[in-house]
């Protein structure tokens, strides 16, 4: 990947009027069709420090404007100016980075220049791994496309709006919370804004690889489908698909969508599990194109209320995690934040994380893959979205193809999550079922879950989970904190669980809030004692529950929220976490940590 000059212009670059470019209700050109598999492409990076202006009262929305294509309203505005304005880093959010950002939520614009050669015969796109949450992408005074979605990558093709020399493009991000949005208004996690992950130049040929999907069969253990989608083929055209390790090869030719799709034998595959997470080199080529990629192949299925990872029962030794950096505030992202944090899962003893409350950075489901992680990855429809609003479902629709697209040929991830902790109304399971329907048709490889808390008592004590979105579920999760917002950890000891559902379960949630190096009795809140006596007797528990195959403490480490404001203990963080913000292990780490390695030697599998 190659890096760009960035330049200066004061002639292109003067003054904020640039950015006061468009009326948003105007703006309607949606992203190009995702370009999968971004990393392994031939790129050019756009990250690095990028001058921004925070705009609180939309001026830069209010006063230019866009007509049939061409700027109107030319007079510049001295009050603004890129050349003279502060710069963020790219990636990353902007709360951490400026102190008087912290709790800004609105838009922000993001101005870097660049100096660009366009190659012949080439396309290209300007593509963002994230941008949270609604995006306006303009290049060289023209408009190259919207997005929403804060945790999903889009591309806009910018072949025709790049010139020779000097190039500007410009972002307006918005992270202001509505009601129909997805996340809605209340996530309890930190609304981290701006361009949170890479940003590139991906350079194409004018007919090129965009999107494939290559998993083993579904009857077949040793029988490798998939497709491969060509971008911009308006012809029939030849395609290879290689795996040189097995001496594999087949050859096939696009129908009039650029579409082509193929079956290969593979007899002596060595399947991808976390004990040998193996990923095999496959090669893709046309005319014009190539792309390599490193895949693994598995099998995961239900059997009644098993889950079987290529034909064996296995337990999800699991953590949840959200995407906050390491020894750092701010957003994750990258390599570095990938291996740190998926390291702590593994010296807990997991096989298994799910990935709250959205999708995370591509960094982290690629590194799943090398370390021999499975993985839950979900959209935030996050408890109480606008059920009965079909632009909402849209969004959501949007996310859910995003998400999928990018990772479908990802080996570690194992279920795709459509949900956490939503309401039962007859409203949002219907919401719920076009998307799993959705989830299904897009990736008939993967199993279907949602994270429920919805529960009916039978008398005190009995849970019934029976949440009837179960039903369209492979597996369904489960949240519950008895210990913490319901009763006692002792109250543990005397719940049972029972669903009229023969599905597996997974425990998706569970735990209570620690300030790590407060200590105290056992009985006393807020305490490493008290936390661990949860773990305790919730691992007491989950023992008896014969359908549970798998569970996912909430969660791997205390993360920023806004609502967590308990002065001296909590401080704007959620304490729930194994492990601090600063990365010392509570008390509880090792009570799960125990549990696990039990886990794995009763199995016969490996704990670390």
């Amino acid at each position: 990947m190659q890096s760009v000059k960035p330049v200066r212009s004061a002639k292109m670059l003067s003054c904020f009027a640039w950015i006061s470019i468009l009326a948003l209700s105007s703006f309607a050109q949606s992203p190009s069709s995702l370009i999968q598999n971004v990393i392994n492409r031939k790129t050019i990076s756009l990250n690095g420090d990028w001058h921004y202006i925070a705009d609180p009262h939309e001026e830069g929305t209010a006063r230019r404007f866009y007509l049939n294509g061409k700027l109107s309203g030319t007079r510049p505005f001295v009050e603004y100016d890129f050349n003279a304005s502060p710069t963020l880093r790219v990636p990353g959010d902007w709360n951490f980075q400026r102190p008087e950002l912290q709790l800004y939520e609105g838009t922000v614009w993001y101005q870097k220049s660049f100096d660009y050669h366009p190659p012949a015969n080439t396309r290209v796109f300007l593509y963002f791994g994230a941008a949270n949450y609604h995006a306006h992408v303009w290049l060289n005074e023209k408009p190259l496309c919207e997005h929403e979605g804060g945790f999903t990558p889009f591309n806009c093709e910018a072949t025709a709006a790049l010139q020779e020399g000097q190039n500007v493009v410009i972002v307006s991000v918005n992270d202001a919370r509505h009601a129909d949005d997805i996340p809605s208004l209340r996530p309890d996690w930190f609304n981290y804004g701006g361009l949170t992950r890479d940003v590139r130049l991906v350079e194409v040929p004018r007919q090129f690889i965009e999107q494939y999907s290559i998993q083993l069969d579904r009857e077949n253990m040793r029988r490798i489908n998939g497709w491969i989608r060509l971008g911009g083929a308006s012809t029939p055209q030849k395609l290879s698909l290689r795996i040189p390790e097995l001496k594999l090869s087949t050859e096939a030719t696009t129908d009039s969508e650029g579409l082509a799709r193929f079956t290969l034998n593979a007899s002596g595959l060595q399947l991808w599990s976390p004990e040998k997470p193996k990923l095999y080199r496959v090669e893709i080529s046309t005319e014009s194109d190539q792309i390599v990629d490193e895949i693994g192949f598995r099998m995961i299925e239900t059997r009644g209320t098993d889950i079987l990872l290529n034909g064996r029962s296995i337990f999800l030794r699991g953590i949840d995690m959200h995407e906050e950096a390491v020894n750092r505030a701010g957003r994750a992202h990258g390599d570095d934040d990938a291996r740190t944090l998926l390291g702590w899962a593994k010296e807990l003893g997991c096989n298994f994380v799910r990935l709250a409350h959205y999708p995370h950075d591509e960094s982290m489901t690629r590194m799943a893959d090398r370390l021999g992680i499975m993985v839950w990855s979900e959209i935030p429809v996050y408890q109480g979205v606008d059920f009965k609003n079909p632009q909402t479902l849209a969004k959501a629709q949007q996310q859910l193809t995003e998400m999928i697209a990018r990772d479908q040929n990802r080996a570690a991830i194992i279920l795709w999550s459509v949900s956490n902790e939503t309401p039962k109304s007859p409203e949002r399971t219907a919401f719920l079922h076009q998307l799993i329907v959705m989830a299904r048709t897009l990736d008939p490889t993967r199993l279907i879950t949602t994270a429920t808390n919805q529960t009916s008592a039978a008398e005190q004590h009995k849970k019934v989970l029976d949440d009837p979105i179960i039903a369209d579920l492979d597996v369904f999760g489960v949240n519950e904190y008895i210990g913490w917002y319901e009763g006692v950890p002792a109250d543990l000891d005397i719940t049972t669980w029972t669903t009229p559902y023969n599905k597996p379960m997974i425990v998706s949630e569970f735990g209570g809030d620690a300030k790590q190096g407060f200590h105290g009795a056992t009985s006393q809140r807020w305490t490493e004692e008290y936390q661990e006596d949860i773990y305790k007797h919730q691992i007491a528990a989950l023992r008896k529950i014969p359908f549970l195959r798998g569970t996912s403490p909430w969660i791997l480490k205390d993360f920023r929220s806004p609502h967590r404001n308990l002065p001296g203990i909590q401080d704007g963080y959620n304490r729930k976490g194994l492990i601090s913000e600063s990365g010392e292990r509570k008390k509880a780490f090792y009570v799960l940590q125990k549990f696990y390695r039990e886990l794995a030697a009763q199995t016969g599998t490996a704990a670390q």
